[in-house]
């Protein structure tokens, strides 16, 4: 009996702003493209325009996204963060300094003994990154 293969993809909730942070995203990291948008229309029940559900690729992983119809009491959280390989000091000083303006540095750039350069950045959407130097 054949086993059925689950599709599993990190689910970003945006409130207003998953464009612009999707684009932001995949300017970044090499071999990223946006896959598919679907906007709300006038008579949809989110702003039309906005991303009532969009997939990209992000360096080789599938996330999806969307533009949060409803108002909430919660935002995006450090326990759950996008983990990047980075090859040389020059791309992970870009990154560290792109991701973490108009954000949060909740570990700077720097040796912290498990690796020579890790940085854990919260960039301006609210979303955490750990920047790994190999």
């Amino acid at each position: 009996m054949k086993t059925p293969v689950l599709k599993v993809r990190p689910f970003l909730m945006f409130d207003g702003n998953a464009e612009e942070a999707m684009n932001s995203y995949i300017s970044l990291i090499p071999g990223s493209e946006v896959i598919d948008i679907i906007r709300y229309g006038k008579s949809g029940a989110g702003v039309e325009g906005s991303v009532m559900k969009a997939t990209f690729s992000l360096g080789g992983q599938t996330v999806m996204c969307i533009d949060s119809v409803m108002k909430h009491n919660f935002t995006f959280t450090p326990a759950i963060s996008f983990f990047v390989t980075c090859e040389t000091e020059q791309e992970i000083q870009w990154l560290s300094s792109k991701l973490s303006a108009g954000g949060a540095e909740l570990m700077p750039l720097g040796d912290y003994g498990f690796s020579r350069q890790f940085a854990w950045v919260t960039d301006r959407f609210g979303i955490s990154w750990q920047l790994n130097l190999e």
